[in-house]
């Protein structure tokens, strides 16, 4: 535990997500793919860390979330959940793994909590999957949904630009949102939908809410690590805010490192065995 910067070590559970937005506490999360990043984030004091399918993306170069595999979701949760010690850690479920059918979403669902040491998982939708939900939470696998933008159906909807800004599309929100919380699920993401709309999500159900994008009324936030850190390049939607510019940061390190090297002042004397 040396060096953990949050005296308060005792694990974050999917119950307590819940007792924060009963006691009106804002969650943290963020999301991560590896060992070294969940270590940082995780000894920070984060309430919860996402190992998002957003892997596909930020790890490797894809153009969405849908080309990566549950195989390649395994090793990134496993990676993570060895690192973490205190907060509450989720999977996404990737494209293709729980919407075919209940068994197989069951089945997929089962290894990768037997493969990672993961928390919880995540699944995208709303009515259409609240009874594979409610499967999973009945055969003890907490899960969040998510709502709202959900980048695995960029297809259907043409992009990644803000959701339910229509009455009917809102009024379709809110019923898959309390779908979802009668399924089982203790938390939901929102992604990218109007403020308000969040807002009387949040009133209208039990379990937790965690924006993104969905103003500051939601029980919780959540952002994509390498964006907030400004590891991320050319990517600056409205809802980012940005903490660091580690971009620049390594970039500099990087050509200090050539410069030192060219110039043989790397390795210096005490540096050499």
């Amino acid at each position: 535990m040396a060096g953990y910067l949050n005296t308060d070590i005792k694990k974050v559970t999917a119950n307590k997500f819940v007792a924060m937005k009963r006691q009106g506490e804002k969650i943290s999360m963020l999301t991560a793919y590896d060992f070294t990043t969940a270590t940082i984030i995780d000894s920070a004091g984060i309430d919860g860390i996402l190992v998002g399918d957003s892997a596909s993306n930020v790890m490797a170069g894809n153009a969405d979330t849908l080309p990566i595999t549950l195989d390649e979701m395994i090793y990134h949760a496993r990676s993570v959940a060895r690192a973490v010690q205190r907060a509450l850690v989720v999977c996404d479920m990737p494209f293709g793994t729980y919407q075919v059918s209940k068994e197989m979403a069951v089945a997929n669902a089962v290894r990768i909590m037997k493969e990672t040491g993961v928390d919880a998982l995540k699944l995208e939708g709303g009515i259409e999957i609240a009874d594979t939900i409610k499967q999973l939470v009945d055969i003890g696998i907490p899960v969040v949904g998510h709502l709202g933008l959900t980048p695995q159906s960029v297809h259907k909807f043409g992009g990644y630009g803000l959701r339910a800004k229509e009455a009917t599309e809102a009024q379709k929100l809110m019923a898959d949102a309390i779908a979802l919380d009668e399924a089982g699920c203790f938390a939901i993401t929102l992604e990218k939908v109007p403020a308000l709309l969040a807002a009387e999500v949040t009133k209208r159900v039990s379990c937790a809410t965690i924006g993104i994008g969905a103003g500051n009324e939601t029980d919780g936030q959540i952002l994509v690590y390498a964006d907030m850190l400004g590891l991320t390049q050319g990517f600056k939607p409205k809802f980012l805010r940005q903490y660091a510019n580690i971009a620049k940061q390594m970039t500099d390190a990087v050509q200090a490192y050539i410069g030192d090297v060219k110039t043989s002042t790397f390795p210096s004397a005490d540096e050499s065995y």
